[in-house]
């Protein structure tokens, strides 16, 4: 069951450009074009991102893609759903004592499966890119390939595709991270944790600096000023 602090996120308060919905209380920026704004534009504009894009907020829109994957027509042939999938992953990497960051990310991680499948794990891993470290963001992006290593070869493919990044620093820790804790969580009798467990985790992170791992990223000025909230 979806968390009673999911729902419905109202819109925000004030118009900041045209073509938003809502009613302006405190005015509207003046251009149509962005070359033509003003400073005064641009603050008004960030300081309303910064209230639409508070950690809640974004959280919220991510476990939304993740309850989107709840339902029958999600199993896909599997004994579990792709919701039940990734709450399984995140269970049993929260109970292996992994790290907070990472336990969102196997939480997030298939979230893209069924909007690009080959390259689902570059889904969440761009989503999640300026919240997580490089290093989780490298497994979340590939891990799909390691996946493999358990059923290419019955699909014409092969097993060990993983290998081509065998000298990356992170080769190890994606091996890891799937046959702990992703590969083995399709089963329906594993006693998973309540989405509600990993809510407040999913907001910490989102409400992190963008880049907060290297503020010259030339990504963290974009949209909200500077990075900040």
């Amino acid at each position: 069951q979806g968390p009673s602090r999911l729902a419905p996120i109202s819109a925000p308060r004030r118009l900041v450009a045209r073509g938003m919905s809502g009613v302006p209380t405190e005015g509207e920026v003046s251009f149509t074009a962005l070359e033509d704004g003003t400073k005064e534009d641009f603050d008004l504009m960030c300081k309303v991102y910064a209230d639409a894009t508070t950690g809640p907020k974004l959280a919220k829109r991510s476990l939304d893609l993740l309850l989107g994957l709840k339902g029958e027509e999600y199993k896909l042939t599997a004994k579990i759903d792709m919701f039940e999938h990734s709450i399984q992953t995140a269970t049993r990497a929260y109970r292996d004592g992994a790290d907070e960051e990472t336990v969102v990310c196997c939480l997030l991680h298939d979230i893209g499966e069924l909007m690009s499948p080959s390259n689902h794990g570059e889904v969440a891993a761009g989503l999640l890119r300026p919240y997580i470290s490089p290093a989780n963001a490298w497994t979340l992006a590939n891990h799909e390939v390691f996946q493999g290593f358990y059923y290419y070869h019955h699909v014409g493919g092969d097993r060990n595709a993983r290998e081509v990044f065998k000298e990356h620093e992170c080769y190890q820790r994606t091996i890891d991270f799937c046959h702990k804790w992703d590969q083995p969580s399709f089963d329906p009798a594993y006693k998973s944790e309540s989405l509600d467990l990993f809510v407040p985790m999913v907001e910490r992170v989102f409400a992190r600096r963008p880049f907060f791992w290297d503020l010259s990223h030339p990504k963290a000025c974009a949209v909200v000023a500077g990075g900040t909230r």
